[in-house]
């Protein structure tokens, strides 16, 4: 647009919008109003960039990532870096000891593929060895402690993605991991915060104490440097050695040793055996947009549930979070999540329904038995006999896009926060605890409480299923979007909010990540919802049947946008320290 000689002349009131992450437009109340006040119509303003960009949970792990983008590294790249650099930073979820999922979009051949490291139940264990005399889970067991830690798949998945789409040398993705640990990072208060809400799990293991506790178990404080030199080792060893150097030869021999030692079921020869695997993702269309997403056994066929369902609702119409809008986000969810709780496992073991789970059909069916006036109770939607998990939160994701167009969304755990509270001594890796997401009473003769269904009951060389969604989303055939979440049971829905924001309510990616967030797990007739919804609204859920809970805040989005001209993203306020950057 031109301007003239003087801003009086042009009659002009600017109201700059960000859409979708889009530039700044001049709205139409531009061409009519007599005001020279610049204001805006977004909330929040995403972060933007021409060359690329890293949206993760920590900030000095975004800036791993950034300066791989400016070494010349792709999106690969950029996200092994990130993913060993979060196991320093970010030691309540990121990890060496855990594993996860991954999304891959490759520009050059224009492919999107899905890298399963979920890990994996060793061989040597069964559900019987967590069952009381009683017949009642162990939860001393299955959470905590050497016995409770599945085989790692993390670093067999990013030397998977690096191995089939990196540009740079292996070695120089670890290097800023390494300096993290050897030279130490700067303690935050969310650290220190953190290490301290879980300092009787981490006292009880001598090498935790030794890691993450000054001399005599003192606390370290926010400003304090907390050094990892063994876990530098370690990475060096990686880095020379690539997967090799985990998951053999001396770390894989110590991991082994310390199991053993302890009462754990890790053998060498389960970690020698470990293979992350590459998988084709589940893909739906959402009102002109292609979703693809994770298969099972992470979460992602159950938002192309939600989403196959929500789509039959004018949700542009009703409004963001209006009470139409939360009651059919709340019966779509309740419904997805009962499918869940009898299907989801590990289709290498239990065949998963994908195609009619998936299907439009089913979708179609479901939203028939939708009132618009009346909240469906848990018990009318089968299966009757609620037997879901509670996961933990303590999950992390980031999201990275080039200036190629590749793309990674990644989401991986240790399941709870700091996992089993166990470092292997002399390595620095923390260990996971998910063998407590297998339903293991299922099967164990006198077992007795709830039992889930078999496609999650515990097998060697099983992979539990998780709740884990990364997200990309494509318009025209391009990659519009990649986000995803920690957060437990609520990462599947909270990832459903973020693409109706986007897609149905045309937010920004900002805008679209500070918005107050439902969830509704189906186990339970309860809807949980954050802060910052109209009690108007609330009001109006009530007489419709919800029974109404407020909760804490939900996830940690990690979200970066691709418009065709510029990069934008965000990280969710919801969690401290996050950071997205773009690279110039």
């Amino acid at each position: 647009m031109r301007m003239g000689k003087s801003l009086s002349a042009c009659n002009l009131y600017l109201l700059l919008v960000f859409t979708a992450g889009a530039m700044p437009a001049v709205s139409a109340a531009a061409q009519t109003s007599n005001s020279y006040i610049l204001r805006y119509e977004a909330l929040h303003h995403p972060v933007r960039a021409q060359s690329g960009m890293v949206s993760s949970q920590n900030a000095l792990s975004t800036e791993v990532g950034r300066d791989i983008l400016a070494k010349g590294g792709n999106a690969i790249d950029a996200a092994v870096a990130v993913g060993f650099s979060l196991a320093v930073t970010l030691p309540r979820a990121g990890n060496l000891g855990g594993g996860g999922f991954m999304m891959v979009h490759i520009a050059k051949t224009n492919e999107t593929v899905a890298i399963d490291y979920r890990g994996t139940a060793p061989m040597s264990a069964s559900a019987s060895d967590f069952i009381s005399a009683e017949g009642k889970v162990d939860r001393s067991l299955s959470k905590l402690g050497f016995t409770a830690s599945t085989v790692p798949g993390t670093v067999a998945g990013l030397y998977e993605a690096h191995q089939r789409w990196g540009k740079l040398p292996w070695k120089t993705l670890l290097t800023g991991a390494i300096r993290q640990a050897q030279q130490g990072i700067t303690v935050s208060e969310d650290l220190s915060w953190a290490i301290a809400a879980k300092a009787p799990v981490l006292k009880a293991n001598t090498e935790s104490l030794q890691t993450f506790f000054k001399a005599g178990g003192e606390l370290y404080q926010a400003g304090d440097t907390l050094q990892r030199k063994a876990l530098a080792k370690t990475l060096n060893l990686i880095a020379d050695k690539g997967r090799a150097g985990f998951y053999l030869g001396s770390v894989a021999r110590q991991i082994a040793r310390e199991m053993k030692a302890h009462g754990g079921f890790i053998r060498e020869q389960d970690l020698a055996d470990y293979q992350a695997v590459v998988k084709t993702p589940l893909a739906t269309e959402y009102r002109g947009h292609s979703v693809l997403t994770m298969p099972p056994p992470a979460g992602g066929i159950h938002l192309v549930q939600m989403l196959n369902m929500l789509e039959a609702y004018p949700l542009e119409n009703y409004g963001h979070n209006s009470a139409n809008t939360l009651h059919i986000l709340a019966e779509v969810m309740k419904r997805a999540y009962a499918f869940r709780a009898k299907y989801l496992g590990d289709p290498a073991f239990v065949e998963v329904p994908v195609n009619w789970l998936a299907g439009k059909t089913l979708a179609a069916s479901q939203v028939k038995t939708l009132d618009m006036q009346r909240a469906t109770p848990v018990a009318e939607i089968a299966p009757s006999s609620p037997a879901e998990l509670q996961e933990s939160a303590d999950t992390t994701h980031y999201s990275i896009m080039d200036s190629e167009g590749n793309v990674v969304s990644n989401t991986y755990t240790l399941s709870a926060s700091f996992g089993s509270g166990v470092t292997i001594a002399g390595t620095g890796i923390l260990m996971n605890n998910q063998i407590n997401n297998f339903a293991l009473l299922y099967g164990v003769p006198g077992a007795s409480g709830a039992r889930a269904s078999f496609a999650n009951s515990l097998q060697g060389g099983k992979r539990t299923k998780s709740t884990q969604t990364p997200v990309i989303v494509f318009k025209d055939q391009q990659p519009l979007l990649a986000t995803g979440t920690p957060g437990g049971r609520r990462i599947i829905t909270t990832m459903l909010q973020i693409i109706s924001n986007v897609v149905d309510h045309k937010m920004n990616i900002a805008d679209a990540t500070h918005a107050p967030r439902i969830f509704h797990g189906w186990a339970k007739d309860e809807l949980e919802y954050e802060p910052g919804i109209s009690p108007d609204t609330l009001n109006l859920l009530k007489r419709r049947g919800h029974i109404l809970k407020q909760g804490a805040t939900m996830g940690s989005v990690q979200s970066v946008m691709w418009n065709g001209h510029h990069f934008s993203g965000a990280s969710d306020p919801r969690r401290p320290g996050a950071s997205t950057l773009g690279y110039h």
